[in-house]
């Protein structure tokens, strides 16, 4: 497990995103509609945040995408410069990796599965790293960034809304509590990559605290069964 060396007690935001699903071109001429394009709100204002997501935004399939343990997403802004010298692009856009959130203040390795954060009127829970799909991919015109993601870990994380409310562009995210597990995103990422169980006990720990998705936990709990 990592040895957590902050914990951050206020995060900043750099952008807030909204998007609704469009037709997102791909390679052979055709097009899949993803809600995965998304552009900043106006500084000043403030949206509703209810269970499932930020006012304004939505998701094509929501098989995959969406649901509670997917209200937010939130990566930091911090990785952006590395993303432009690896992607050879001096400007990547705005939400250039579908995030609703663009943080300041918070690493991978800095929060912790079971976090509790206030921003504004809504209380959010962080329960799951981002591991992106083929969408990604077409967002950003390669096909190699979701692999370049899950290499670096550089992956950014999902809250969950405990009290949906009224929110503020403007931040700040506040964080109300601090899980005592410090089982962190990064330590869930690695998890995840752990084919050969190297690292059982971390994968014990994951599959037991009851703030982790579910998503995240059934192939988890699998791999300990053997499955």
């Amino acid at each position: 497990m990592s040895v957590v060396p902050t914990r951050p007690n206020r995060i900043t935001l750099a952008a807030v995103n909204v998007g609704t699903p469009d037709l997102l071109p791909t390679a052979d001429g055709r097009a899949v509609y993803s809600g995965i394009a998304k552009q900043p709100l106006a500084a000043g204002t403030t949206r509703w945040l209810s269970l499932l997501n930020l006012a304004g935004d939505g998701q094509a399939d929501l098989t995959v995408h969406g649901g509670v343990d997917k209200a937010v997403y939130a990566y930091p802004s911090e990785h952006l410069e590395q993303w432009r010298a690896d992607l050879g692009e001096a400007d990547l856009g705005p939400a250039p990796f579908g995030e609703n959130l663009g943080t300041i203040g918070a690493l991978e390795h800095e929060v912790a599965i079971g976090d509790r954060w206030t921003w504004g009127g809504a209380v959010l829970e962080v329960c799951q790293p981002r591991r992106p799909c083929f969408k990604l991919g077409l967002h950003r015109r390669r096909g190699d960034v979701a692999a370049m993601l899950l290499r670096t870990g550089r992956c950014g994380w999902y809250l969950r809304v405990l009290e949906p409310g009224a929110v503020p562009v403007d931040g700040p995210l506040d964080v109300e509590a601090h899980d005592p597990a410090g089982l962190t995103v990064a330590d869930a990422h690695a998890a995840m990559g752990d084919r050969r169980l190297e690292q059982r006990d971390l994968v014990e720990c994951l599959v037991a605290h009851p703030a982790l998705a579910e998503e995240w936990r059934r192939p988890l709990q699998a791999r300990l069964g053997g499955r």
